[in-house]
């Protein structure tokens, strides 16, 4: 569904839904990376920004929206 499109799922370790993101890397392994933050859980992603991988999302959009 996502070929030929790179996609970047980010989740924290400790997020219940990490699964989720795991499966979809699993069947798309070279469409898609995922990127987990230790210690994190889904909510911190929304609004710790001190652990958000800023960089890490730049990096990736900047490589892929050109």
């Amino acid at each position: 569904m996502l070929a030929p499109r790179k996609a970047l799922l980010v989740t924290g370790s400790e997020a219940h839904s990490r699964y989720y993101s795991e499966d979809v890397q699993a069947m798309a392994p070279d469409t898609v990376d995922l990127l987990t933050v230790p210690g994190a859980d889904h909510v911190d992603l929304y609004d710790r920004k001190d652990i958000i991988p800023f960089d890490r999302l730049d990096a990736f959009l900047t490589e892929n929206l050109a």
